[in-house]
């Protein structure tokens, strides 16, 4: 999957993604951040397959904000993984 900056700012930034369901849990993940003061996704039309994603920060880059939460959540992702292997 790739994301797609269309606006990188400091403390703003603009990020287009293909996957609702990863714009949703990247959005989760970024509204946890006590440094983001909004955050946001959007899609323009059902029939359109891209989603945007705003993000407002304080105290950190957008830019760091989306890379921390994505570490997280392959960190989540991998506590999950590594539970079910774990309940065979």
């Amino acid at each position: 999957m790739e994301i797609k900056y269309i606006q990188d700012e400091k403390n703003e930034a603009e990020v287009q993604l293909d996957n609702l369901t990863v714009a949703e849990v990247l959005r989760a993940y970024l509204a946890k951040d006590e440094d983001v003061s909004f955050v946001a996704w959007k899609k323009e039309h059902p029939s359109k397959k891209e989603i945007f994603l705003k993000i407002k920060t304080k105290g950190k880059t957008a830019r760091k904000a989306v890379a921390d939460a994505i570490k997280q959540i392959e960190k989540d992702a991998d506590d999950i993984v590594d539970g079910f292997k774990k309940a065979k």
